[in-house]
């Protein structure tokens, strides 16, 4: 049953991938990507002992069983590879976009004469050749880490690839010592291992998808009190003929909406002597806004240099420090007690 859910959620990743491709630019490297997890998902599916004895009984009775199934997930690991191995050459600084496309057509034809190799001569061809190409992907990823959301991705990305590494220099061991093979029908050695990296590769190559999404909801919560309270006084910076969009775009497009209100409620950039200059103090400066947001008759004057962002944060992160400070004022409250 698990081997089932890890080849369904690897396609899943794989049609994500392809979702991104159709709604971007389809660039040497994002069309790769999209090779490289839709090789792991094949590669997964066929380990799945009823779809390998389903595909082996295709052949003659009496031919090697599970010859072709373990063809065809040899092949797939290291088209995997070769398919990685395009995006890891557009990471190095000698490979331009000028010669991206050379360098990619390159790989491509060594990886499909490999695969020719190893589903005409020795299946031990393909594993070596999976293992040198995994080899120059980790170098590459470890090259690139860095706490990023894009470095995230590529750490689990090449964590995962690390694995496929590992899997088969022991495949290559098994087949020196002519190790048996699982009986048909039953999963094939290291299949735990095998599931955990597919899964890593493609959790990490959706990635920035997933951690981007997360970030726009979790944005999105936290400020749904101020933007109710703010475009509830200032109605006229939404545009009510906005289309559908994501959840990214929902979430920047609140962000603009606060700040739009909060600008107007200011007097639309009007400069106050009251108001004073702003302290260098995040927390104070939003603490202040956030006051005088929830209560703009007070005695609290606020004007347009208070409602910028500082310097050296975001909108985004800006319009977050003021929701936070907004849940404690009294116009908070007043707020929530009305929509109970």
């Amino acid at each position: 049953m698990t081997l089932w859910l890890a080849a369904l959620l690897v396609w899943v990743a794989a049609g994500a991938r392809v979702g991104r491709v159709l709604v971007k630019p389809a660039t040497t490297a994002r069309v790769a990507i999209v090779v490289a997890v839709a090789s792991v998902a094949l590669g997964v599916t066929v380990a799945v002992p009823e779809i390998a004895l389903a595909i082996d009984n295709l052949l003659p009775h009496g031919v090697h069983p599970g010859l072709l199934s373990d063809g065809i997930g040899t092949a797939a690991w290291l088209l995997f590879a070769t398919a990685t191995s395009v995006v890891a050459a557009a990471a190095w600084p000698v490979v331009s976009r000028r010669n991206l496309r050379q360098i990619a057509a390159l790989i491509y034809g060594g990886g499909l004469v490999a695969v020719a190799i190893t589903l005409a001569w020795s299946y031990t061809f393909g594993w070596l050749s999976t293992v040198f190409g995994c080899l120059f992907i980790v170098v590459t990823g470890l090259r690139n880490l860095d706490w990023t959301t894009l470095g995230r991705g590529v750490a689990i990305y090449t964590t995962g690839t690390a694995l496929v590494a590992g899997m088969s220099a022991l495949q290559i061991r098994r087949a020196m010592i002519d190790a048996p093979r699982s009986a048909p029908g039953q999963p094939e050695w290291g299949w735990p291992a095998w599931e955990v990296a597919a899964l890593l590769i493609a959790f990490g190559a959706i990635w920035i998808v997933v951690e981007l999404w997360l970030r726009a909801r979790v944005l999105l919560h936290r400020i749904r009190l101020l933007h109710r309270v703010m475009v509830g006084r200032f109605p006229e910076v939404v545009a009510h003929d906005q289309p559908g969009t994501s959840t990214q775009l929902r979430a920047s497009d609140q962000v603009a909406q606060i700040m739009d209100a909060l600008y107007l409620q200011s007097g639309g950039g009007v400069e106050l002597r009251t108001a004073g200059q702003p302290p260098a103090s995040i927390a104070q400066r939003a603490d202040r806004v956030a006051r005088w947001a929830g209560n703009p008759l007070g005695e609290i004057v606020i004007d347009a240099r208070w409602i910028a962002p500082p310097e050296g944060i975001s909108p985004r992160g800006w319009v977050q420090a003021i929701a936070r400070a907004f849940e404690t004022t009294d116009g908070a409250h007043a707020e929530k007690s009305a929509s109970r």
